[in-house]
């Protein structure tokens, strides 16, 4: 159990007593069926190996199956995770600490990627073209390219993972899945519905235990075809270069330093609205989370007045009691809130709400707003992935858009204007693989997520999701 489980549900059996379904709270590895705990982490590398194993056993008949047949068995999977959604919120709360509200739209959200490619695994993967020979047919097929690694992280246990699973199934892959190892009881709940709905042995392989020993083995592995990453840049680089011997397919959702950019004609009301969202939902442990807020100098005051007033009344608790913000993960997450806070207070900027941890814990910080903050503060170049948001003025439009393109991320801008001729320019200026207008929420199953630079590379989601496990082969027929 992780560290934010220990302190949210102290053991593993309080949790259980709080679940209509106490047997979705498994504390085994799910490896072509359940392993001791002892085994998976005292032989990791075996374990490990035996993972791969099963699934490229289980793929060599996945890869064959009728697509309607694939679909039907998501969809089962879609059904049941539906079925336990308030088991599995409140499993996701005990190790993670988000608030209820938030962890039962993440089941909701993860759920969506089952359906929408459950639905996607039964379009026809064949695709003709004009041939360029005489008495020549030309086809183009795209089929499943083998085990694929999907690895993913701590701040959502369950979405990230049914959006990485369940492209690599529809594709026809089989998966051996890495949940960080302070949120793995979501993924394993995952698991044993995977087994409920009918998922044959080795077909979605959960190995919880070290991430370098796992992941570092499977990067590694011939047979692992393609390796799927959501986390910190500094690891995202490390997968690649280990990946680079056996030539992996890669898709690598990394980190985030979002740029809020209001300009004067915005809806200010709405803008502050909006910045609330876009930056203290999770806590602010999230790769879209906004960081860096640059207004307009005509409205820079007023925003900062109405921010600051929509700040001071979020509440904070623990995750069970659904207040707006929960705990941070770790020591380490609040330790970098506070070094991005002090760093900027020396540099000149104002702390005008929080600033400091919470008396309910030392896991508690509060929600904080710092203005006046200059570009060469730290957190105005790194990633703050907590509840401190960090706001500056600026005075044009060609300013503003540079300094938001000033970093080596490049995940999401946020763009408040009422100018359609000014969102056009902006949009196509800002160098960031998604931009949301006037709003916070964008992401989707239907819409491909991803970003540029450093943020990562490939997409997930809608039909882009599905390249990254699929080869393209070509077939080109004589009738002769």
């Amino acid at each position: 159990m992780g560290a934010t489980a220990r302190r949210n549900a102290a053991t593993a059996q309080d949790l259980r007593a709080t679940l209509e379904d106490p047997t979705l709270l498994r504390t085994e590895g799910f490896i072509g069926g359940w392993v001791a705990a002892a085994d998976r982490f005292a032989v990791t590398d075996p374990a490990t190996g035996a993972a791969v194993d099963a699934a490229q056993a289980a793929f060599a008949l996945w890869s064959v199956t009728l697509p309607q047949d694939r679909a039907a068995l998501l969809r089962r999977w879609h059904d049941l995770i539906l079925a336990h959604r308030e088991d599995l919120a409140r499993i996701m709360v005990a190790e993670q600490g988000k608030p209820l509200s938030e962890a039962r739209g993440e089941i909701d959200y993860g759920a969506s990627f089952v359906e929408f490619y459950a639905e996607e695994a039964r379009r026809p993967n064949i695709e003709g073209v004009t041939s360029h020979l005489p008495d020549a047919e030309v086809e183009i097929w795209r089929e499943p390219v083998g085990v694929a690694a999907l690895v993913t992280p701590w701040n959502f246990p369950s979405a990230m993972l049914t959006r990485k699973a369940a492209a690599a199934l529809a594709a026809g892959c089989s998966c051996v899945a890495h949940p960080s190892a302070e949120t793995p009881l979501s993924a394993l709940a995952l698991a044993e519905l995977a087994v409920r709905a009918g998922f044959a042995p080795g077909l979605f392989n959960v190995v919880p235990g070290d991430a370098p020993e796992i992941v570092g083995a499977w990067c590694a592995d011939p047979r692992v075809r393609a390796l799927s990453f959501t986390g910190s840049t500094e690891v995202g680089r490390l997968l690649y270069r280990q990946s680079a011997d056996t030539v992996k397919r890669l898709v690598l959702e990394l980190g985030g330093h979002a740029p809020f950019i209001v300009f004067a004609d915005a809806d200010l009301d709405q803008a502050v609205d909006e910045a609330v969202k876009a930056k203290f939902a999770t806590t602010g442990q999230d790769c879209l989370g906004a960081n860096r807020f640059y207004i307009e100098r005509a409205i820079y005051e007023p925003f900062c007045a109405k921010f600051a007033e929509a700040i001071r009344a979020l509440t904070l608790g623990p995750g069970m009691e659904d207040r707006d913000l929960g705990p941070l993960m770790h020591e380490r997450a609040v330790a970098k809130q506070e070094a991005h806070v002090a760093d900027a207070v020396a540099r000149g900027a104002r702390c005008l709400v929080g600033g400091a941890r919470d008396a309910q814990g030392p896991l508690f910080y509060r929600p904080t707003l710092l203005v006046d903050v200059p570009d060469d503060a730290r957190i105005m170049s790194e990633e703050t992935f907590g509840p401190v948001a960090a706001v500056t003025v600026f005075d044009t439009e060609a300013e503003a858009l540079a300094r938001a393109n000033a970093t080596e991320y490049g995940l999401v801008a946020y763009l408040h204007t009422m100018d359609p001729r000014r969102i056009y320019r902006a949009a196509r200026a800002l160098q960031f693989g998604m931009v949301a207008v006037n709003r916070t929420k964008v992401t989707g199953a239907p819409v491909p997520f991803g970003g540029m630079k450093q943020s990562g590379i490939g997409r997930e989601g809608a039909r882009w999701g599905l390249e990254a496990f699929t080869e393209i082969k070509y077939v080109c027929r004589d009738w002769h």
